[in-house]
């Protein structure tokens, strides 16, 4: 299985840049996101996006893109009130580019190294170790081009899927074989290589498509986190999140 000893070779320091994707339409959340977008739903008193952001300036990141569409100037109001880290924006306003095409569009901002990407809806908490801190030590820049962060499929929070990925022992990727359940879904952290985004396509288009790339060229892995890991993308999931939070910092142990 997969954890935190893959072939690496560790770097020196955390990317020193971010993207965070916050310009989804919310639509499983409706009616909540009617009138608020998705980031900005609180979990625990807290801002979905700001959980992120607090991660990232707690790993030493310096400069977070964010993506704006639905609902954005919300977003850039509420992040306009945030000292660390300096945030900066890409607007998607004539036409959302899902996940590859928003992330394309942002690569002159996130400069020419490793760099993470993040769902704004990611939310996380640590286990024994920092996960960030383990990602960044599992980036090995000579054999990959994305490293993806996993969680295990029956274990997570909020989500009844099928799963997305298999791995190798070293943490190569394959994807879920069709009608199965797949051990690790995707838990929206990941660290990207601007090399993956060579020959994308313009407009939009999903990560899905550089990743389907990636496995081909047996250049995308993945890392299991080991701590808890929410999915917070229906008011089903969103209230489960809350509610381990509650007991969590109420000190009670849940499980």
């Amino acid at each position: 299985m997969p954890s935190g000893d893959l072939t690496q070779r560790p770097v020196d320091g955390m990317p020193a840049r971010a993207m965070i994707l916050a310009a989804g339409l919310g639509e499983r959340m409706r009616p909540i996101t009617d009138k608020k977008p998705k980031p900005l739903i609180e979990v625990n008193g807290r801002a979905l996006i700001d959980h992120a952001l607090d991660r990232l300036a707690d790993s030493g990141v310096e400069e977070v893109i964010v993506n704006l569409h639905y609902l954005g100037d919300m977003i850039e109001r509420h992040l306009g009130l945030r000292g660390e880290p300096a945030v900066r924006f890409s607007w998607e306003k004539d036409q959302l580019l899902d996940t590859g095409g928003g992330v394309r569009e942002a690569l002159p901002m996130l400069g020419k190294g490793p760099f993470w990407v993040v769902n704004a809806d990611a939310l996380w908490l640590n286990g024994p170790t920092d996960m960030m801190a383990r990602m960044t030590e599992a980036w090995n820049d000579e054999i990959m081009d994305g490293l993806l962060l996993l969680h295990s499929t029956v274990d997570a929070y909020g989500y009844d899927g099928l799963g997305d990925f298999c791995a190798e022992a070293d943490g190569r990727l394959t994807r879920r074989p069709e009608m199965e359940v797949a051990p690790w879904l995707f838990a929206g952290i990941q660290i990207l290589h601007p090399r993956l985004f060579e020959d994308a396509p313009d407009g939009a288009f999903s990560l899905n498509r550089l990743y389907d790339r990636a496995l081909e060229a047996e250049r995308l892995y993945g890392m299991v986190h080991d701590g808890e890991w929410f999915h917070v993308g229906t008011p089903d999931g969103l209230d489960e999140a809350e509610e381990f939070m509650k007991y969590r910092y109420a000190g009670i142990q849940r499980r």
